[in-house]
């Protein structure tokens, strides 16, 4: 096995070119955040009001069962949506979860935050063995606690960005089942190659911790494909720098959704997101983080409808599957607007 995991921690912080200040940087600023203006924010989600933020009808989601996922061929590559940006592939016969989100809120409190407009297409305790969870970073809406409570018998190794096996660990993950990315760093089995790439974002679970552990990006080579997920990020040239590096890919997985004018350095508009499509070097792409939380002021249906318009202005092969759709990639990958018969 060929690795370069070599996240040594000292007693001043992370090995990590990115830390300094007791602190995670992207590689170019980003708009610096202050009280001033998180509370700017909080006050407009209190009083803008949102038009279509929520939808009215029952979203569409395909029911999953352990059966369904072990019928799946093992010789080739299937991939799963499964909500937001969790997503589930399964490869040469290994189960993949990338940043697993079962709970019924994106927030640290049951009873209030954004709620989902679907339930998840398959229970925790209905997934077979999962051979690795990947995490992107540690927002509520991807690192959900009680999953991966719920998760840490049933999977073989959580495979995280440098400081988030803390809150892995205080949730009852052994330290051995934990292995922890800075960027660009990889491990390559004989069936899978994993690489964490950069992103434009930030990290945080709380008013104290901004930015005390590492976000970013996964790659993943399977045996007969290549597959990036974005996890969150704004639009910038570590895009391009990817594709070069580790494209072409097969599949991108590129976040579409809570954007806005407030924070438009750390989420993209649908139109930057096929941009990044673009620059990945990506065949088929899957508009993920949209559909199942409100987080941001636009409709539920607006990153949908964009996307789709920037994709055949671009000429891109742009897949949209249904929650609980299985995609296997060695076939033709249809699409269908399923979210314009749902739209006021």
């Amino acid at each position: 096995m060929a690795s370069n995991l070599n996240a040594a921690v000292n007693q001043s912080g992370y090995s990590s070119t990115q830390y300094s200040d007791g602190k995670f940087h992207n590689t170019h600023e980003t708009n610096k955040t202050s009280l001033g203006k998180t509370l700017e924010i909080f006050w407009r989600f209190f009083t803008e009001q949102k038009v279509n933020a929520v939808p009215k009808v029952d979203m569409p989601v395909k029911v999953l069962t352990e059966e369904n996922l072990k019928a799946l061929s093992d010789t080739h590559t299937h991939v799963i949506k499964l909500g937001h940006s969790s997503v589930l592939i399964k490869a040469q016969g290994k189960y993949l979860l990338i940043d697993p989100v079962f709970a019924e809120r994106a927030s640290p409190f049951s009873f209030i935050g954004p709620k989902r407009f679907h339930q998840p297409p398959i229970t925790i305790e209905s997934l077979p063995q999962i051979d690795k969870v990947l995490i992107s970073h540690n927002h509520y809406d991807h690192l959900d606690k009680e999953s991966v409570k719920r998760l840490a018998d049933r999977v073989g190794v959580f495979y995280v960005p440098l400081g988030v096996e803390g809150d892995l660990q205080k949730w009852g993950v052994p330290a051995e089942k934990i292995k922890q990315f800075d960027w660009w760093q990889f491990e390559e089995t004989a069936e899978l190659t994993l690489t964490f790439t950069p992103t434009q974002h930030f990290s945080g679970r709380g008013l104290g911790d901004a930015n005390k552990t590492l976000w970013g990006a996964w790659a993943i080579r399977t045996a007969d494909k290549n597959i990036f997920f974005s996890g969150d990020s704004g639009y910038f040239a570590g895009f391009k720098e990817i594709g070069e590096r580790l494209g072409p890919f097969d599949l991108t997985l590129v976040e579409t959704g809570a954007y806005d004018k407030d924070w438009s350095d750390i989420h993209m508009t649908p139109e930057q997101s096929v941009q990044a499509h673009i620059d990945l070097r990506g065949t088929h792409m899957i508009p993920i983080h949209n559909g199942t939380f409100d987080l941001a002021f636009h409709s539920w249906f607006d990153p949908l409808a964009r996307v789709k318009i920037a994709a055949e202005q671009n000429h891109v092969a742009l897949v949209t599957p249904v929650v609980g759709e299985v995609l296997t990639l060695s076939e033709t990958l249809s699409s269908s607007s399923w979210w314009e018969a749902l739209m006021p």
